[in-house]
């Protein structure tokens, strides 16, 4: 993770722009559950919809089945189960791994299932030697799940590149879809170093030195019973569990992490 985040990239993942349908939201909603409720998500992965809340947050960010999205480091791809489907027919999904092995994860996700991932296409993030990276101003919406913490480890100056890099994505008008671990703004800025857990100050002034606008907030990813100062950070928590078996039922009756959800636009 301790990675610089920005070299010459090489190869360019070009993304058509098409007019948008027109507006229909209960017609979107009822993709958006049918992607959601699918029988290609892993029963797992379900059972963490109490914790994520899918159709809340991406309903909150405001993301079109009609869209060009980027998934920046999708992990082993919990949104791009639902991601996929509901933007197969109208929209593009693009899921952003780190480049090398660290990717292994979500490319084996997209070959387990072509009927379901077949369209997804795979770009590369942070852009650096020999990525494929996004074409800039092509896309209308980037998401990134628990992944700003990541960012931040490899210090201030990689969380911001970072940021650039996204805005750089975007199109004038589009939206920059963020939710992380939250620290208290009292607590000690240092344990951003190493927790897991980031201030939604520190967020916001990633993504306002890059030129995005903070427009909305919510509470939809809150969990009011996580201290955030746990022995092995955010890890502790479900669905990690770091400390294994000790201490698991008073972890998992407090459930996943307290998180922010941000929503940023680029201005047109």
């Amino acid at each position: 993770m301790r990675q610089p985040l920005f070299a010459a990239a090489a190869t360019i993942v070009a993304i058509a722009i098409t007019p948008a349908a027109c507006a229909n939201p209960a017609k979107d909603a009822t993709a958006l559950d049918s992607a959601i409720t699918s029988s290609h998500r892993s029963e797992a992965n379900k059972a963490r919809d109490q914790y994520r809340h899918p159709k809340e947050t991406l309903t909150f960010f405001g993301v079109k089945p009609t869209h060009k999205v980027i998934e920046l480091w999708p992990g082993a791809g919990w949104y791009t189960e639902i991601l996929a489907p509901y933007l197969a027919k109208s929209g593009k999904l693009t899921v952003a791994p780190p480049a090398g092995p660290r990717g292994d994860g979500i490319r084996k996700l997209l070959a387990s299932n072509p009927s379901v991932f077949g369209k997804v296409a795979v770009a590369n993030f942070p852009n650096g030697k020999d990525a494929v990276i996004v074409k800039p101003r092509s896309v209308d919406v980037v998401l990134t799940f628990r992944n700003v913490h990541n960012w931040r480890f490899g210090g201030k100056d990689s969380a911001q590149e970072a940021f650039r890099q996204m805005f750089m994505m975007l199109k004038p008008g589009g939206t920059l879809g963020v939710v992380d671990h939250r620290l208290p703004e009292e607590m000690d800025s240092a344990l951003e170093e190493k927790s897991g857990y980031m201030k939604r100050s520190s967020v916001v002034a990633f993504a306002e030195q890059a030129g995005f606008k903070l427009v909305a907030e919510s509470d939809i990813n809150a969990n009011a019973k996580d201290t955030h100062d746990w022995p092995d950070g955010v890890w502790t928590l479900p669905p990690v569990y770091r400390r294994g078996d000790k201490d698991r039922d008073v972890y998992a009756a407090i459930g996943e992490s307290d998180r922010m959800t941000l929503k940023f636009v680029k201005p047109k």
